[in-house]
């Protein structure tokens, strides 16, 4: 049933829909577009997406189509796996002419959902929602439809979350923005070290707390700490320290025959350069 669904959205796809936002034309006040992904057993995850142009008028709703499916055939290219599961609106609301537009994508796909973004920020946060379109009436009477409100979460890959800890590194102070590099293997690693060291820190501080009744103790907090503890290897040090060096050593040869190969290419280049003149 279509009110068990899940929406699982990925960081791209918001960057993608607030850019779409931002470069609408000037008398639209509303950017729409279609949702690609995959749907398993219950759980819709929207992986990429795209904008549609489209025209609201007072009783009617103009959306060039045949771009839509243009866009969405030579996605298929790209990537085979990735269908349509619904289609995006920014804003914070369902509008009148939002039926129009899901009854189109009902023929498109099966169980569409429908994700809202608020680009207004409105509540000083931009909000997430989904929605499913569940339909009303009476038997041989006349049907209608309602939009119902579903669960909408966050989802990364590790690649993403790395480029989301880069983009947060670029909020100054004062809501300036800066510039900055990707940090290099090692750097990563130590950075890596440093906050796992400072969320044990956390964890440990959490759990004396609760030994001396100063905090209250939360069953699912306990549940996941059980779990992590069970999830560690039973190592002793010497063994988990000869185990961290031999996979230090070969990150440090992967970054080591990396550098070679790039000097080799840019001696390729500037030889090559030579000869040609």
């Amino acid at each position: 049933m279509a009110l068990n669904l899940s929406v699982k959205v990925h960081p791209v796809v918001l960057f993608q829909i607030v850019d779409a936002y931002e470069r609408r034309n000037a008398d639209s006040h509303r950017v729409i577009g279609t949702l690609l992904g995959t749907c398993d057993k219950g759980v819709v995850e929207v992986t990429n997406c795209f904008c549609v142009p489209h025209k609201e008028h007072a009783d009617q709703v103009e959306a060039e189509l045949n771009y839509a499916m243009d866009v969405y055939e030579l996605n298929r290219r790209v990537n085979a796996s990735e269908n349509i599961v619904g289609w995006w609106a920014t804003g914070n609301e369902v509008t009148n002419h939002s039926s129009v537009i899901h009854e189109y994508y009902s023929r498109e796909c099966r169980e569409p959902v429908h994700v809202t973004l608020d680009t207004s920020l409105q509540g000083a946060r931009m909000g997430l929602r989904a929605y499913v379109c569940v339909a009303l009436g009476v038997p041989r009477g006349k049907l209608g439809c309602m939009f119902t409100p579903i669960d909408v979460s966050l989802t990364c890959y590790e690649p993403e979350i790395v480029g989301l800890n880069l983009c947060q590194k670029t909020m100054g102070g004062g809501g300036r923005s800066r510039q900055v590099q990707p940090m290099l293997d090692l750097a990563q690693v130590a950075e890596a070290a440093s906050k796992l060291s400072s969320l044990l820190d956390q964890v440990l501080a959490y759990v004396e707390d609760v030994l001396a009744e100063k905090t209250e103790p939360n069953n699912a907090a306990g549940r996941q700490l059980l779990e992590l503890v069970n999830s560690v290897p039973n190592l002793s040090a010497d063994t988990f320290a000869d185990a961290f060096a031999s996979s230090v050593k070969d990150l440090l040869m992967v970054v080591t025959l990396a550098q070679l190969i790039k000097t080799q290419l840019q001696l390729n280049e500037k030889l090559t350069l030579l000869t040609s003149q």
